[in-house]
């Protein structure tokens, strides 16, 4: 095999994902999968070559010209999907987060493993350049003992409202932008083990028909009474090493849009927007501005796509396996148990 051939299932998060595959020379989109056929024609006129088009998940899994799934589709879904994949041998890219459960996610993790077949994660957040950036500092130790973090998603009127799957029972804003902090910092901290998870949660917003974006599939207050998930959670994340971790996520607020990590380390301390690292030398303290190579944002889904093929192809050894997934899942799910319950989860 030369090239790795792709079918997308889901024609949101999956048309990004679907174009840094097709830029790629190894790779091809050759099939689309979603519920409306308008949106595969629609988003096939960008794709540089001609592809099927299934409304049927398991019929394209099917496919014996198909060698990988990338699975975009709300996050109910992307365990049947990716295990039906996996059953037909084929490698598996999934969009953020893994599940909607820890259960799901584990019965995920353990198919994938045992197949031998290349599962991997698409984290555009962790594979964005200023991460990938400050977690090569924090390996060649310049940041000393990374010891304690920050880690905040934030939008004002941020509430998805073009699937009804975000703002169900397996949805929410911490599943949906607060795990693009919660993985990329616990990545950026050396993927230390989770001891104790404390959090708070709750839907402030979505409830009362506010706080919503994009066009909207029905009327704010139809969503309204469907509303079933969180759109605000933040907590307190305790690791092995002492490690602490302050996480936030919001959909709505009235609070300007963020996505900031914070690392403190003691020999050097770092901010990832705008990208900045604070250390005293000669007993002067200083701030250094750091500008990177420039790339647009959106060059970070041919770096995930690469990678994957790399995987593929190349035996390279995959740096977000779906077992990286499953842990951030287990922090994400014990930080909004506990905010229902009130109490301190502890993680085995």
């Amino acid at each position: 095999m030369d090239v790795v051939r792709v079918g997308i299932v889901g024609m949101g998060i999956g048309r990004p994902n679907a174009l840094g595959i097709a830029r790629n020379p190894r790779g091809r989109v050759v099939a689309l999968c979603d519920l409306l056929e308008e949106r595969m024609q629609e988003f096939a006129q960008e794709l540089p070559e001609p592809v099927k088009f299934y409304t049927d998940y398991e019929a394209m899994c099917r496919d014996p010209e198909i060698d990988a799934v990338f699975v975009g589709t709300p996050n109910q879904y992307h365990v049947p999907v990716a295990l039906a994949a996996i059953r037909h041998g084929k490698h598996v890219l999934v969009t953020k987060p893994l599940a909607d459960s820890v259960e799901a996610a584990r019965e995920l993790v353990e198919a994938a493993e045992a197949s031998g077949l290349v599962n991997m994660m698409s984290l555009s957040t962790r594979f964005s350049e200023e991460v990938q950036y400050l977690g090569d500092l924090q390996r060649q130790g310049m940041l000393g003992e990374v010891y304690y973090a920050r880690a905040r998603s934030v939008r004002r009127r941020g509430i998805p409202a073009w699937s009804l799957g975000f703002i169900q029972a397996g949805g929410g804003a911490f599943r949906d932008m607060g795990v693009h902090v919660l993985d990329s910092v616990w990545w950026l901290l050396g993927m230390p083990r989770p001891i104790s998870v404390s959090g708070v949660a709750g839907a402030r917003f979505g409830p009362r028909g506010q706080g919503y974006f994009g066009r909207f599939i029905q009327p704010p207050e139809e969503l309204a009474r469907q509303y079933a998930a969180d759109d605000y959670a933040g907590g307190f994340i305790r690791f092995e090493n002492d490690i602490g971790l302050q996480v936030e996520s919001f959909w709505a607020s009235h609070q300007p849009g963020d996505l900031q990590i914070e690392l403190f380390g003691t020999e050097a301390g770092a901010r990832l927007r705008p990208l900045t690292l604070y250390r005293t030398v000669n007993g002067v303290d200083q701030d250094i501005a750091v500008t990177l190579s420039g790339k647009p944002r959106e060059a970070v889904w041919e770096v995930i796509a690469d990678h994957f093929i790399r995987c593929i192809l190349d035996g390279t050894p995959c740096a977000a396996p779906l077992r990286h997934g499953l842990v951030v899942q287990e922090m994400m799910e014990a930080l909004l148990e506990s905010a229902r319950t009130g109490a301190e989860v502890r993680l085995a």
